[in-house]
């Protein structure tokens, strides 16, 4: 018993202790790497807000100015007047917006499905949907095309939004998290009479908060940010999305203006932000705890 109670005092430290306690710079060394880090990744988007709300001449001298001399939104105003950005916004939050309640539905009912159902060649089935993230996008994109093409839904939203609605990643995500649900409360939902789907929609999904966020989040921000697929998919003006806008903004050999530009990139990347951050430590939670069962 002394032996412990002496454990415990030299364990407990008071803040006087700790304070005489001599620098050690192998402490401070990861949180130097860690800031200067984040300095790295944090500069250009500040170097994109000078140049967005400051004077488009002066966007390029040495050394860069982080702060806007003379700060207006004129470059915001003539954003708008060069292409309809309003319009690519809406069309952007859209296809998004849908693609992101689809794939949370898709994804959830067949990581359900492989999580808690038994059928014959569910291990062989999950494999081929496994190997299918193995294989670049790129190489799916012609034949996708020709598909779009022969339903006759090029030039549509739709083109975007079906090839989208099933995500491989998002049912590997789902399944691994529903896996660590106990088995116990679907036992007594069933004993009370309840049917497969019953179960699904009130005790695995109230259970899932955060991995379906996280999906959300992962699968809204893609879409947002998505590029080749409006390029390919879409040939007009009026149906095109944020991405293409800022290219068309860019003009031919990036001859546009760079204020226009930078106050385009500056709307288009702060609303995902936001949700980013806001949203965020639902992300770590579900990572925490997906995959500890198998």
């Amino acid at each position: 018993m002394s032996t412990l109670a002496e454990q415990r005092t030299t364990t407990l430290e008071t803040p006087i202790q700790r304070a005489r306690k001599p620098f050690q710079f192998r402490r401070v060394l990861p949180l130097l790497i860690l800031g200067f880090g984040s300095l790295l990744m944090i500069a250009p988007f500040v170097w994109i807000i000078q140049a967005a709300f400051g004077e488009t001449s002066k966007a390029f001298v040495i050394p860069p100015l982080w702060f806007p001399v003379n700060p207006s939104l004129d470059n915001f105003i003539s954003a708008f007047e060069q292409v309809p950005f309003q319009l690519f916004t809406w069309n952007t939050l859209k296809i998004a917006t849908i693609v992101t309640i689809g794939q949370l539905i898709t994804c959830s009912l067949a990581a359900y499905a492989f999580a808690r159902l038994q059928f014959r060649g569910k291990n062989i089935v999950f494999f081929l949907l496994l190997s299918s993230l193995m294989i670049p996008s790129q190489v799916t994109l012609v034949p996708t095309f020709i598909i779009m093409r022969q339903l006759g839904l090029y030039n549509t939203h739709a083109s975007l939004i079906l090839p989208a609605l099933i995500s491989p990643f998002g049912v590997f995500l789902l399944r691994q998290y529903f896996l660590t649900i106990p088995a116990e409360l679907e036992d007594a939902a069933r004993v009370d009479g309840a049917s497969v789907f019953t179960i699904y929609l009130r005790i695995i999904l109230p259970l899932s908060g955060p991995v379906l966020t996280t999906l959300a989040i992962l699968t809204f921000v893609a879409q947002w940010n998505s590029y080749i697929g409006p390029l390919i998919y879409i040939n007009k003006i009026e149906l095109q999305v944020i991405t293409v806008g800022l290219t068309l903004m860019r003009g031919r050999f990036g001859a546009g203006a760079l204020g226009p530009i930078a106050a385009g990139i500056f709307m288009a990347v702060v609303p995902v932000l936001i949700v980013f951050l806001l949203l965020q430590r639902y992300i770590i939670k579900s990572i925490v705890t997906t995959g500890i069962k198998t």
